[in-house]
């Protein structure tokens, strides 16, 4: 690895390979681009349609469901994506206990500095519209219910009260006895605390539901997304499902009369790169920024992760370059740009960058930003006025990039474990059509990859590397434990044709 500082200059790990990337990115200039980049490689991704909105004959017959139990409060913690997730578990608890859902709140949290609550970000009664066959959803308690002290009262239930990723068993087992008695239960600080198998097929459809139907952005949101789109796109009306469902009617179905052909359409990737010095920190990896890089990342740690630094004393110890090959280290922004050089997107290429804040600065995205120069960011793309009223609320920012990344022609991500990748690649599927790619690598294949970067012959590497990604996009069933948010393909989401 380079010693090289961020202050003194450019971190690069793989400069034989960037030297490389930026040949062929210069050969291929004036070449005609392969269309396929653009589209997903498996015509059988096409056959699945989005169906978690059709309400069973059961459920119709049954009618609105009354309100037996009791009522459940949530408050929600996390950014934007975590809430979401957090929002549909509820949905789906309130469903198992017969409950009726009060509209959720959103904890104020000291990294995310975010004081929106649920009506700020989403459409309160369209969500209770959407479902009102199912779940009885209300804005605020019954007054004779407002004074009840749910802690004394032994209703208030944290992460501490429940297994992460809880069957339905254990909330029937200790929530309901709770919500009998006190009529109220408050889950404080709900986040992942319902699992994803075993559940009944109307509560896994229900939460699809609630995820992919029940949740619009409010018209503010969706007004400037559509800015956003329209920005990027360099035209100025709808293509997709995706457009129709995220910006609602807010971008027009047709070109404007002031439309000119000629400026567009134009297609776009988006990248998410997961490289802000939280996830950096978090993962205990070195990426070639010498002493003072593991000097600052210990002390983030020190002040951040201080429960990590204890656990990690009394486990076994992997040294940064085994994490590496394990597949553990975040993608750096110059390990992103080889990447799509190798799968052959061209030096031109539209780029829109989810997130901010990357770990190093201009400096560690140098080489991104040399590879593929058109780059841009929702900070370039609006005005100061037009962000203004988003200024301070960190999870309404996050809103804009879920739909910036959720209606490009292709979805790069550099950490698929990360929700708001795993929630935007999910809508992609859903309302994709089959025409909706998302770049998944494989952090430890690519480490191996790039573990023979001194001596690897380019048409090797992009051979290894759109292998890599094809893989990767492979249409699959949701597998038994995964995430519904993120593989909706499955009976309970979609239909396959």
């Amino acid at each position: 690895m380079l010693e090289k500082t961020a202050k003194e200059g450019p971190v690069k790990l793989h400069e034989r390979l960037l030297n490389l990337a930026a040949a062929s990115l210069a050969e291929r200039e004036f070449k005609q681009e392969s269309s396929k980049l653009w589209e997903e490689p498996y015509p059988q991704a096409s056959s699945w349609k989005p169906c978690a909105d059709k309400t069973s004959p059961q459920v119709v017959r049954a009618g609105k469901p009354r309100n037996i139990t009791g009522y459940i409060l949530i408050s929600a913690n996390g950014g934007l994506n975590q809430q979401r997730v957090a929002v549909c578990n509820a949905v789906a608890v309130a469903s198992l206990l017969n409950a009726t859902l009060v509209i959720p709140k959103f904890l104020y949290s000291n990294v995310w500095k975010d004081p929106s609550q649920f009506g700020d970000i989403y459409q309160e009664d369209y969500f209770m519209d959407m479902l009102k066959d199912e779940v009885n959803i209300i804005k605020e308690l019954p007054p004779n219910l407002k004074l009840l002290d749910v802690e004394a009262a032994g209703s208030l239930i944290t992460d501490a009260d429940l297994s992460k990723e809880a069957t339905p068993a254990e909330y029937i087992k200790k929530i309901l006895p709770l919500l009998l008695r006190n009529r109220v239960v408050h889950f404080l600080g709900y986040g992942n605390r319902l699992g994803f198998d075993p559940l009944p097929y109307e509560l896994q459809r229900l939460r699809c539901k609630c995820n992919f139907h029940a949740l619009k952005f409010v018209p503010k949101i969706q007004k400037t997304g559509s800015l956003l789109v329209r920005r990027i796109r360099r035209y100025d009306f709808a293509r997709s499902t995706l457009d129709k469902q995220l910006l609602g009617n807010l971008i027009p179905r047709v070109p404007s009369i002031e439309h000119n052909a000629a400026e567009g359409p134009s297609k776009y990737l988006a990248l998410h790169l997961r490289f802000e010095i939280d996830m950096v920190a978090y993962s205990m990896c070195e990426f070639g920024g010498g002493e003072t890089e593991r000097r600052e990342l210990q002390t983030y740690r020190q002040v951040h992760f201080p429960l990590l630094l204890e656990r990690l004393k009394e486990s076994k110890s992997y040294s940064p370059e085994e994490l590496r090959r394990m597949g553990k280290c975040p993608l750096t922004p110059e390990e992103a740009a080889l990447v799509l050089a190798g799968l052959g997107f061209k030096h031109g290429t539209y780029i829109y960058l989810a997130g901010s804040d990357i770990y190093g600065g201009q400096s560690r995205m140098q080489a991104l930003t040399t590879l593929y120069p058109n780059l841009v960011t929702k900070e370039n793309l609006l005005s100061p006025s037009e962000l203004a009223p988003f200024r301070n609320f960190s999870s309404q920012l996050a809103a804009l990039d879920f739909i910036a990344c959720a209606t490009s022609d292709v979805f790069a991500i550099t950490d698929s474990g990360s929700q708001l990748s795993s929630l935007v690649s999910g809508f992609r599927t859903y309302y994709g059509g089959g025409h909706a790619p998302t770049l998944r690598p494989s952090k430890k294949r690519l480490a191996a990859i790039l573990s023979r970067n001194k001596t690897i012959g380019w048409n090797s590497f992009k051979e290894k590397i759109r292998k890599m990604i094809d893989e990767g996009q492979r249409v699959q069933v949701r597998g038994l434990g995964r995430s519904i948010y993120r593989h909706p393909r499955c009976k309970e989401c979609m239909c396959r044709h």
